[in-house]
């Protein structure tokens, strides 16, 4: 049966609903914590070098176990991994608000982590069996992706608000009734599923070495910051981390039930939306951390300033991503709207390497917080192209893929762009240069690179990606199952 042909759940709009609501808990999570920083390395006596752990610990769980989880979710029920998923969030939330020293902040965010993999990998799986129609399916992509890419910016203007009227725990506190409202509501809405059973492919080994690969893996750029990309410690740690993750893969090819089926990467569409991804998620987190960075050492902006500077780009991301992304992936196809979206992105991070010491705000960053809009339209698209061959038996696994992409890329981005940043500084520094005008300069060449990073990724997305067959003209896809079944590269392998 083709996938258009897949009765619909009745109840699908409402699960969506709530799978928004969970991932926008995690997603707001992410980003919120950044701003508050300040606020709990002086609360809690944390060291600049031991505060970074605060977002490094939820970063390594969050990342390493995300390719697991979506197998998991395809093993022993998606339902059962988004509620373990989300309690185990909320409740870790908990812990994080009442503590009252460094290990167990640092603790309880490592059990975040967890939480937010078990929930975030299996969301898009979910998501492709609830909408097999593409036209709905779009919409629903459509919808996820603004909370995501919306609720990163939102979040920097709440944690900023939160922190400045009330204190950090809250910025931990306000999970908790969101995340109990999203369990009780999946619990009732989302329609229950036995998955495949641990017999269809538990691959224990291959879980081992993927999970201890991409924990050390991301550990590794994480405290590039601390060690130096060129240090003895950064290069034999991911020397190991590429070991095992080589062994993974080696062990995919040659076991019977694979965590992570090679056969998926036959499509041009999940290789190049996961590598694309990689590229725009680097500039965009490094470009998130680096311009507040900027407006609060640069400018002088406090903590909720900063928040409402970037309030426009997420107004932008949520208005394009909600209200036109849909439509237009259905009129022009993804991959062109992808195209689009990179397009005002590269833009955007240009403009920065203008920018002065003295900026104006209308004058210099406004126009940048507008292009940064893009995003909405890129990272919709290009989730609906990377989930675009996924089917029922693999969607899990297709989601924590496409999730766990988006964590090292974002781990690899603030990594490399904050510390060549921090090495220009100190030279201009060196030099004689004042303090915001070598930070400014710090700035400009991150941005210069991360431009470059999205520039790289348009020529990919211009060669490799190709527009689904049951995409390509939304008038009569919806109705083919010839076009359905011909769109599916790697399940029929």
């Amino acid at each position: 049966m083709s996938r258009s042909a897949i009765p619909a759940s009745p109840s699908r709009w409402p699960a969506l609903a709530v799978l928004c609501a969970g991932m926008l808990m995690i997603i707001l999570d992410g980003s919120i914590v950044t701003v508050a920083l300040p606020a709990i390395q002086h609360d809690l006596g944390f060291s600049p070098a031991n505060l970074t752990w605060t977002v490094n610990a939820y970063m390594i769980a969050f990342g390493g176990l995300l390719l697991l989880a979506g197998r998991l979710g395809d093993l022993i029920g998606r339902k059962r991994v988004f509620l373990a998923g989300l309690t185990l969030f909320t409740a870790a939330s908990l812990l994080c608000g009442v503590s009252t020293g460094q290990e167990m902040l640092i603790a309880a965010r490592f059990v975040q982590g967890i939480g937010g993999a078990l929930a975030s990998a299996v969301s898009l799986g979910m998501i492709v069996t609830l909408f097999p129609d593409p036209r709905e399916r779009g919409k629903a992509i459509g919808a996820f992706s603004f909370v995501g890419a919306a609720g990163a910016s939102i979040g920097q203007v709440l944690g900023g608000v939160l922190t400045q009227a009330l204190s950090w725990h809250w910025i931990f506190f306000i999970n908790l009734p969101i995340g109990v409202a999203a369990v009780a509501l999946a619990v009732r809405i989302l329609e229950s599923d036995r998955g495949l059973g641990f017999g269809a492919g538990a691959d224990a080994l291959g879980a081992v070495l993927v999970t201890a690969g991409l924990m050390l893996g991301v550990y590794t750029i994480v405290e590039t910051n601390r060690y130096g990309w060129g240090s003895a410690h950064t290069m034999g740690f991911a020397a190991l981390a590429v070991v095992l993750l080589a062994a993974f893969v080696l062990r995919q090819a040659k076991a019977a039930d694979p965590l992570l089926p090679l056969r998926m990467f036959r499509s041009r569409n999940v290789s190049g939306a996961n590598l694309i991804q990689i590229l725009m998620v680097s500039a965009l987190f490094g470009f998130q951390i680096l311009i507040a960075l900027y407006l609060q050492n640069v400018l002088g902006y406090g903590a909720a300033g900063t928040g409402l500077a970037m309030l426009p780009a997420a107004v932008m991301i949520g208005t394009l991503s909600l209200g036109f992304s849909a439509r237009l992936n259905a009129r022009f196809g993804e991959r062109n709207v992808l195209l689009a979206g990179l397009a005002l992105l590269v833009a955007a991070l240009a403009l920065l390497t203008r920018l002065p010491v003295h900026a104006d705000y209308v004058v210099h960053l406004l126009p940048t917080m507008l292009l940064a809009g893009g995003f909405g339209l890129a990272i919709s698209a290009l989730t609906a192209l990377g989930m675009s061959d996924a089917d029922a038996r693999d969607a899990g696994v297709a989601s924590g893929l496409f999730n766990t992409t988006q964590q090292v890329g974002g781990a690899f981005g603030v990594a490399a762009l904050s510390t060549l940043a921090t090495a220009r500084t100190k030279g201009l520094l060196t030099d004689g240069h004042s303090t915001a005008s070598a930070l400014t300069g710090g700035f400009h060449l991150a941005f210069a690179i991360g431009s470059g990073l999205l520039a790289v990724a348009f020529v990919l997305a211009a060669t490799i990606l190709r527009q689904p067959r049951a995409m390509a003209r939304p008038d009569t896809a919806a109705g083919s199952d010839e076009a359905a079944t011909e769109s599916s590269t790697f399940t029929t392998a």
